[in-house]
């Protein structure tokens, strides 16, 4: 009681009254139940800056036919494939940039700007008239959509620290919804290609509006005093409101911060989140192509709208899993193994698809849409518990660093997924009669294997979590 009595005392002590980061702490203070409005706002945030990924998977195919630049059919897997990066790789060089900004003028500003991006370049894809130009905006999209690394830390500091799991835990599966809705909404809307571009880029333009009028800034916007340092000084054991930084080096001479490239618990989770990372984009892409591809190329002929209904059943099946299952098998195993195991059986279901073209009908529809929930679960259970890990790993103050170097080695990974999953898709269609491992078969084996380093980068000595005892010492209450 003692210690809570002064937290609330030096919490109530550096309030300022302008600022708009300690009139977040006033009114987590004042509050103790779950923060549905906080929630909700991450939620929609979130999903605006996922949708325009993933959706125009079930449409390359076409469109990427329809601009006429691949000499032949087997071809078009190559320019799919540097289609479906740009987006990443203009996201990877601008991640630490929109970090930054979001550093020292606030979160709010980095959530506008991005939703603004995707109303207008999302839409300019839909218009797009060549390859090129699907190229370019595609890209710009990419570089001026820097929500995803701010949201992160906003979940952090919007929250009390008994909902910081949780708004973490709604980051992530927004942003798996998104991954899954977007494709669906590719493949229903796709009329050809502007109409599920527009309403994406018309839902980006609510969440904007929403973000300007009722989405609170975190960051404080004050100069701390030096009366401030030394209360920080005196009480560092004591967790202080989210946002407020001490200087890190005292006239006295305090030591800095440790660097987070030596922090290996950090490092450690981020690669295989990385790794992970790289197979659910790849995943999704290839996906797609395969299902759209016509029979003889191992594919399963579907259109656009057979896609967007696979894809529609597994964004049901991963939201009631999220909110329902997911927390209570983290709470029972934990986080590794949860990550651990979620990896390992996504291998047989994946290896499994070569043989699912095979079926016809109805049996094709059940197994196909099982197989599909089944694995989309798998890949979102671990990618939620390794995040989890890489904010248990670092204090507070240091969790939206922590999270851009995340996001910008997650960006770069995500950027080679479609490169490479086109280049060896269209590879592996023309190798239909080999002996070993022929058409698509070897397509799956390949990302079997990526998951494969994925699952053993979870076994210790290279997954290291930090110890409990570090955590109490930074702060009592945190997860």
């Amino acid at each position: 009681m003692a210690a809570e009595e002064q937290e609330e005392a030096l919490l109530e002590k550096h309030f300022h009254e302008n600022c708009p980061g300690c009139k977040v702490e006033k009114y987590k203070e004042s509050r103790r139940d779950l923060p549905i409005h906080e929630l909700v706002s991450v939620w929609i945030v979130v999903l605006c800056t996922a949708l325009p990924i993933s959706s125009l998977f079930p449409f390359l195919y076409f469109m990427i036919r329809d601009f006429h630049i691949a000499e032949r059919e087997d071809d078009i897997g190559y320019y799919a494939g540097y289609l479906g990066c740009s987006f990443m790789f203009g996201r990877a060089l601008t991640s630490v940039f929109w970090g930054i900004v979001a550093d020292r003028y606030g979160r709010k500003p980095v959530i506008i700007m991005g939703t603004i991006s995707v109303v207008i370049f999302n839409t300019l894809f839909g218009l797009s008239v060549n390859f090129w130009m699907a190229i370019a905006t595609r890209f710009l999209l990419g570089s001026l959509n820097g929500i995803l690394g701010p949201i992160k830390a906003y979940a952090c500091e919007m929250f009390r620290e008994e909902y910081q799991a949780l708004g973490i835990s709604t980051v992530v599966t927004a942003w798996g919804i998104g991954l899954i809705i977007g494709p669906a909404l590719g493949g229903y809307l796709a009329f050809p290609y502007f109409l599920p571009c527009l309403a994406i880029s018309l839902f980006a333009l609510v969440v904007s509006v929403v973000a300007s009028f009722w989405l609170p800034e975190t960051l404080h916007m004050h100069h701390v005093s030096s009366e401030l340092d030394e209360s920080c000084e005196d009480a560092e054991t004591a967790p202080l409101q989210s946002g407020v930084k001490c200087k890190t080096q005292k006239v006295g001479g305090k030591a800095s911060k440790k660097s987070l490239v030596c922090n290996w618990p950090l490092m450690s989770s981020i690669i295989p989140y990385c790794v992970f990372s790289l197979h659910e984009v790849a995943y999704v892409e290839i996906f797609s192509l395969w299902a759209v591809s016509p029979r003889q190329y191992g594919g399963l002929s579907f259109t656009t709208e057979d896609v967007g209904t696979v894809l529609s059943i597994s964004g049901a099946g991963l939201l009631v899993f999220q909110m329902w299952l997911y927390p209570y098998l983290d709470g029972l195993l934990g986080p590794v193994v949860v990550a651990r195991v979620g990896g390992v059986l996504t291998i047989p279901i994946l290896s499994s698809y070569p043989f699912i073209a095979m079926l016809t009908g109805l049996s094709l529809s059940i197994v196909l849409n099982c197989a599909s929930v089944a694995l989309n679960v798998l890949s979102i259970c671990a990618l939620t518990s390794l995040m989890l890990l890489q904010n248990k790993a670092v204090d507070q103050d240091q969790r939206g660093a922590a999270n851009g170097i995340a996001m910008t080695a997650m960006s770069l990974f995500k950027a080679a997924g479609p490169v490479g999953g086109g280049s060896i898709f269209s590879w592996t269609q023309k190798r239909q009669d080999t002996a070993l491992l022929p058409g698509d078969q070897m397509i799956f084996f390949v990302m079997n294997l990526v998951m494969a380093i994925g699952v053993l980068m979870t076994f210790k000595p290279f997954l290291v979590e930090r110890p409990e005892s570090k955590k109490t010492e930074s702060n009592p209450h945190e997860f």
